[in-house]
Formats: C-alpha cells, sequence, structure tokens
C-alpha cells in the first residue's frame, strides 16, 4: 500500500445533537459529545484504520486538548509530524447537528492557521499527499499548502485536494482556488463545491468540466451517492443505505474510503463505493470519526 502524507486541520470537535428545532433565545435539550475533529486529521485516522501507512503534519496549540489530539492521533495509528504553537490554543469546532444530521460548524481554528511551509516533511519516494483545501483558504497558512503541492508534484507524487467548504471557498475565489490547485491528480469536492468551482448547475456537468482541469474528479453527492469523472467518462454510484444522525466528516470519510481503494488499483466505482460505504457508517453515529 502507498504512503500518504496529509497536510491539513486538526481540533477537537464538540458535536451537539439537538432533540428537536433550534430555540433561539431559550433551551432546547441535546446530546453533547467531544471527539477528535479536524477535516484533515479525520481523514489520516480513517486511512490509518483501513490499514494505509499514512503521516499527519498539522499545529497544535501548547495546552492539554494539543496533547490529547496527538496521542489520539497515534493511538489511531497515525504518525503525527506536528508542531506546538507556543501561546496558542488547539482548533475546536463546534458543529450543532438539527434533526436529520444537518449541522451548522462555528470553527476556531486556532493553530492551524500557524502552519508553515517547513511544518510539512518531504514526501517518501512512491507517496501520495492529500492537501485538506482549509490550509488553502486562510493566507496565514497557505503558503505551507502551496509548499505542500509543489514539493508532491515536484516528487512526482499523486495529490487529491478537497475544496473543503462553499462559505470560505467563495471568499477566496473559485478561480484562485482552481490554480492553486493546479498540480492535482484527484479533485474531491462535494456537489455543491463543484457547482460553486464551474458555475454548472448539473452536479454531472460540474464534475466534467472540473475533469477538463484534472485528470480525475470525484463529487460527493450526499444521498445521491456519488460520480467520479475522468476525461469525457462519468460513472456513478448510488448512496448506502443509513439512517442519518450526523453528517460531520462523511465528506472526510467518503474521501479516506476512496483513497484506501484508488491507491491500491481500484477501479472508480469500487473506490466510490469505498467512500461510500465509510461515510455511511459515519452519518450513524455523533462526530466526524
Amino acid at each position: 500500500m502507498r504512503p500518504v502524507l496529509v497536510v491539513g486541520d486538526l481540533a477537537t470537535d464538540v458535536v451537539a445533537v439537538l432533540e428537536g428545532d433550534p430555540a433561539p433565545g431559550s433551551d432546547r435539550p441535546a446530546a453533547i459529545r467531544t471527539r477528535g475533529g479536524g477535516a484533515g486529521a479525520n481523514v489520516a485516522v480513517h486511512l490509518a484504520r483501513l490499514g494505509v501507512p499514512v503521516r499527519f503534519a498539522g499545529c497544535v496549540g501548547d495546552d492539554p486538548a494539543g496533547a490529547a489530539l496527538v496521542a489520539e492521533l497515534a493511538a489511531a495509528g497515525v504518525e503525527p509530524v506536528v508542531r506546538t504553537v507556543p501561546g496558542a490554543a488547539s482548533g475546536t469546532i463546534v458543529s450543532l447537528v438539527e434533526p436529520g444530521g444537518q449541522r451548522s460548524m462555528l470553527a476556531d481554528r486556532g493553530a492551524n492557521l500557524f502552519l508553515r511551509p517547513d511544518d510539512v516533511p518531504p514526501l517518501a519516494p512512491g507517496a501520495h499527499l492529500h492537501l485538506s483545501g482549509y490550509t488553502l483558504l486562510d493566507e496565514r497558512p497557505r503558503a505551507a499548502g502551496l509548499a505542500a503541492l509543489a514539493a508532491a508534484a515536484a516528487a512526482g507524487a499523486t495529490i487529491s485536494v478537497d475544496p473543503a467548504s462553499t462559505g470560505p471557498l467563495t471568499a477566496y475565489g473559485p478561480e484562485r482556488w482552481l490554480a492553486d490547485t493546479a498540480p492535482a491528480t484527484l479533485v474531491l469536492p462535494n456537489a455543491d463545491e463543484a457547482r460553486l468551482l464551474t458555475g454548472c448547475a448539473d452536479a454531472a456537468d460540474a464534475a466534467r468540466a472540473l475533469a477538463t482541469r484534472h485528470p480525475a474528479v470525484a463529487v460527493s453527492l450526499g444521498p445521491d451517492g456519488a460520480l467520479w469523472a475522468a476525461g469525457t467518462a462519468v460513472v456513478h454510484r448510488p448512496a448506502h443505505g443509513a439512517t442519518v444522525l450526523d453528517t460531520t466528516g462523511a465528506g472526510d470519510a467518503f474521501a479516506a474510503g476512496l483513497l484506501s481503494v484508488w491507491l491500491a488499483g481500484g477501479d472508480p466505482a469500487a473506490a466510490l463505493d469505498a467512500g461510500l460505504g465509510l461515510a455511511a457508517q459515519v452519518v450513524r453515529r455523533p462526530g466526524a470519526r
């Protein structure tokens, strides 16, 4: 199995699953759990659990939360290459989950914003780089993300990138993001992100448009499954059945499951099925992992 270097965020997720609709100005019972999170770290943990050798590069604060997050990575089988940033707090994400699984996220990225180019280790021969799109969407860690992409391209490594989230992606600029990620072998947007990046109303058309810029594109469609586009060919696979409790981290699970098969030489349909299967497991319970 080819080794993977994941570059991205590591954070504590505070997941609040509401027992009913939000109640502004009043109280609402909720099941609240604290979990390890961060889009990049989620992918790394899932890959390790699937037997893929994986390193994770990122930053935490000099606080108990940061030490616990790094220990959790190591316990999951991930090799952490994580710098502690003096005086910074570790990242924290609050996820408010409404009935049906839709979630709103409040993000304090903390020490993740201090990621530097020299925090990214060299890639091992034959390795793959997975870059979380959040790394590019803020000016402070952007240089580290660009350096990782450039180093991977120079080494002849394959590269996957996810666009992260439509809100910050809109503010950053879709064309700017596409220019930054030109070296990527595989882009992993959801349907909304694919539409934003291309201006296409139809997700399949958006996948085809992105496939003119990147060798391969995998678009997650939520309950409608996922698409793989390469050249002019498009493969669709249906979603796996699941009772949805919390959609937090579903995209990270999809990316990890897909990568575990694709990097081992599996075909697009098998890779999509692996991603959809892992995403279906994640949405059945609170938290991203």
